[in-house]
């Protein structure tokens, strides 16, 4: 039996991993031994406990590390993975996810010990290294010894910088598989019922970043952009708890508060969130994961940054990347209410059995 420790610190990485013990359970029954670590990194007990009821399946160790600086929680987080891993559960392998300080702080802690690593969403580049998460990606994947690609850029990258052929792994996106496995639940929230919402009548924003929300000029942007987009259409915001701080903290409340068609809602569960991306009329957002999501449900999606690394968003799927061009983006509004918006297409192997495709190449191994 092959034992697989998985490494998550974050809700979009956790929501990566649901899939790994189920599928390993009901197709690959006998051969995997699978624990689940949470570091921490990103963790509000207040929203814990209903975020793994609704993925049915919860972290076998946390490592529960301190909120301080990145350099802080990855000494952290290495001391007490390692502890783990000596005393508690030794791997034959350990997977991590996508591109955050916990995914560096894992990778760095089984080259160290000698156990493989495997990085899921492998090869993916903005080629913005300004950003601390394409240093991260390209840090793990130096240090990897299996690379599952979830489209076909990764392929194009990694062969680039080098990798070996044999080591690279199309597999297809796990996201997706979560998706696909909550379809019904997720169809069945009452997000839009709670919240006076008509299908196809609203816009989604997810609007996060720093360079958008830490600062005056970033909100001033927003509030500028959202009294120009036609009052006909509803915006609707979950907010982020440090985004109506720093609201409050500019002085900004008022011209939030003056936008008539502006609706902002608390930080929303995995399935009600999905469920508004399911029945909006389009998304607005500067998050990575969600131009995939939207990609899969073919719904318009409009990333307000200067680059992506998921290119295949914007050449097969849904999503077009505007930065923050408020003529182009009510250009693209317009086209998405008048039908004249690119539907897409969703990417090879986007289809719900990335996992069971990942867990195949590690049975080979």
């Amino acid at each position: 039996m092959k034992k697989i420790l998985i490494v998550v610190g974050t809700r979009p990485n956790y929501i990566k991993v649901t899939q790994f013990k189920k599928v390993a359970e009901h197709q690959f029954s006998g051969q995997f031994d699978i624990k689940i670590v949470h570091t921490g990194q990103h963790f509000d007990k207040s929203m814990a406990d209903v975020f793994f009821q609704q993925l049915d399946i919860w972290p076998d160790y946390f490592l529960n590390i301190s909120q301080a600086s990145p350099n802080t929680q990855m000494g952290e987080i290495m001391i007490r993975l390692e502890k783990v891993i000596t005393k508690e559960f030794q791997p034959d392998i350990i997977l991590v996810p996508g591109d955050v300080n916990s995914t560096l702080a894992a990778a760095l802690t089984a080259y160290k010990l000698g156990i493989p690593l495997g990085h899921l969403e492998s090869g993916l580049r903005s080629f913005d290294r300004s950003m601390p998460e394409e240093v991260n990606r390209i840090l793990v994947d130096e240090i990897s010894d299996f690379y599952f690609v979830t489209e076909q850029s990764g392929i194009d990258n990694l062969l680039k910088e080098g990798k070996p052929d044999a080591k690279i792994h199309f597999v297809g996106n796990t996201m997706i598989d979560t998706l696909v496995a909550f379809e019904k639940p997720i169809r069945e929230q009452q997000v839009m019922t709670d919240n006076g919402l008509e299908k196809d009548n609203f816009i989604l924003m997810t609007i996060h970043r720093p360079a958008t929300v830490d600062n005056r000029e970033g909100l001033e942007n927003l509030v500028t952009l959202f009294n120009r987009i036609p009052k006909n259409q509803n915006l609707v915001f979950p907010m982020h708890p440090r985004t109506l701080k720093n609201i409050d903290k500019f002085g900004l409340k008022n011209e939030f508060d003056a936008i008539e068609n502006l609706k902002i809602l608390k930080p929303l569960d995995y399935f009600s969130f999905q469920n508004l991306i399911h029945n909006c009329k389009m998304v607005l957002t500067d998050s990575g994961g969600i131009q995939e999501e939207t990609t899969f449900k073919q719904k318009a999606c409009l990333t307000l940054r200067p680059n992506t690394e998921r290119p295949s968003t914007l050449e097969i799927g849904s999503n077009t990347l505007l930065n923050f061009d408020q003529d182009e983006i009510l250009k693209q509004i317009e086209r998405i209410i008048s039908g004249t918006y690119k539907k897409g297409e969703i990417p090879k192997y986007w289809d719900g059995k990335a996992t069971e495709r990942i867990l195949e190449v590690i049975s080979e191994l």
